[in-house]
């Protein structure tokens, strides 16, 4: 078996098992970071693939919540489809919404379809909460998972595992379309849509196919994500949600297929374990995200073939050192850094100001971190952030001289003449 038929059959086994390795409160995290990855990929069909950058894709995935929860309530609660068939009425919604979108929005391309597509869905959201027949106004919409197919849908795991199943089928669609015609055409959008346009294409009609297919799947992962919660409101619209779709899209990676997926579902566990710990925790966020496109503009998903690329060129004895080196900058930047910014948000927070201001022969108190108590006035507390972010820059530079030395040996190897060949590659004249 192929190497990354392996890894994808240890990674599907690994979900299949989650819920009898977590808490229930991580399987429902792992349900949010099932859907944030199938709406990731969805977006990178349209972003990655077909290079028509969205700033609304949330309109989407709302339009397919909302289709889903109605669906649900349909026939008196009965339910327009039996319970694990619900997502289908996202799919619809979002493929109709999208349709309707894309005929208009990639008329356009470039900044000024970006600028039509946040448009769209500066339009929806601000329609929705005074469209209270169909969104329900700031309440919403619930409902209610009804039993189907002898199960009752009232546990976390069997919401999990249809979360699950929602998810790889969805994203074994989305890759089986990329290997079609029609897929391959729309790397030809992204790449040189003037030629396509000379080769007899109509385009237009493409990038609305691709966008209406993208506008599908984004459909369905908002399905699952009102089977999950059992109710909508007009929140789904919110501009947050583009915007942290694009970020995900990115911080993992365009031009791998499941590198969105890879990037949704780290950022989506890294709110739910960090945002209780800090308020800066989107500060956090949007850091990583310029340090990815700075740094890694072919994101995580990129690095890691990189290490690949690099294992495979001078083999794990030699590239060890070098993982070693990149691993500790990595941590001593990120703890100075993470340090540096808890002190300076506790120090300008109006509890902080408040607290000195009750006490004032202590104008600056101090500030209970990791563990102990920091004066923000002592030398010995700022040094300490700077001493681990100069360490971090000293073991990065060494990483670079690494990299440097096996690319310095690497050229130098004698190459074979060319007039030498093995037996197995002669040809007879």
């Amino acid at each position: 078996m192929k190497p990354h038929l392996l890894l994808l059959a240890v990674g599907i086994a690994l979900l299949v098992a989650l819920p009898f390795l977590l808490s229930q409160g991580l399987v429902n995290a792992a349900i949010q970071m099932l859907i944030a990855a199938l709406f990731g990929c969805a977006y990178n069909l349209l972003c990655g693939q077909g290079g028509m950058l969205s700033f609304g894709h949330a309109a989407y995935f709302g339009v397919g919540a909302f289709a889903t929860v109605h669906a649900m309530n349909a026939l008196g609660g009965a339910g327009l489809l039996p319970t694990p068939l619900m997502p289908i009425a996202g799919a619809a919604g979002g493929l109709c919404f999208g349709a309707m979108a894309g005929y208009f929005a990639t008329k356009r391309s470039g900044t000024y379809f970006a600028m039509i597509t946040l448009a769209i869905a500066e339009l929806v959201h601000s329609l929705a909460p005074h469209l209270k027949n169909l969104f329900g106004g700031e309440a919403g919409v619930s409902s209610t998972r009804m039993p189907a197919w002898g199960l009752s849908f009232g546990s976390t795991n069997e919401v999990y595992y249809l979360t699950l199943a929602w998810v790889l089928v969805s994203l074994a669609l989305l890759f089986l379309f990329t290997r079609t015609p029609l897929g391959r055409l729309t790397l030809g959008l992204r790449e040189n849509g003037h030629r396509l346009r000379f080769l007899g294409y109509d385009t237009h009609r493409l990038s609305v196919i691709v966008f209406a297919i993208s506008a599908m799947f984004s459909g369905v992962a908002g399905g699952l994500q009102v089977m999950n919660n059992e109710a909508a409101n007009y929140a789904v619209f919110d501009p947050g949600l583009s915007a942290a779709v694009v970020l995900n899209t990115y911080i993992g990676g365009v031009q791998a297929f499941l590198g969105p997926a890879l990037g949704a579902a780290l950022m989506t566990f890294f709110g739910y374990a960090v945002s209780d710990l800090t308020q800066s925790w989107l500060l956090y966020q949007g850091s990583l995200f310029v340090l990815v496109m700075m740094f890694m503009p072919t994101g995580l998903a990129g690095l890691l073939g990189a290490v690949g690329q690099l294992h495979r060129r001078f083999g794990l004895a030699a590239l060890l050192p070098l993982l070693l080196l990149s691993l500790g900058a990595a941590l001593l930047l990120s703890a100075g850094g993470a340090f540096a910014i808890e002190m300076l948000q506790r120090v300008f927070s109006q509890d902080y100001r408040a607290m000195a201001a009750t006490n004032p022969a202590m104008p600056w108190p101090p500030i209970p971190l990791f563990g102990r108590a920091w004066s923000p006035v002592a030398a010995a507390t700022w040094l300490l952030p700077m001493a681990l972010l100069a360490g971090g820059g000293w073991l990065g530079r060494l990483a670079k001289r690494r990299m440097g030395a096996l690319e310095s040996r690497a050229d130098a190897a004698p190459q074979p003449a060319l007039g030498t060949m093995d037996n197995r590659q002669r040809r007879p004249a």
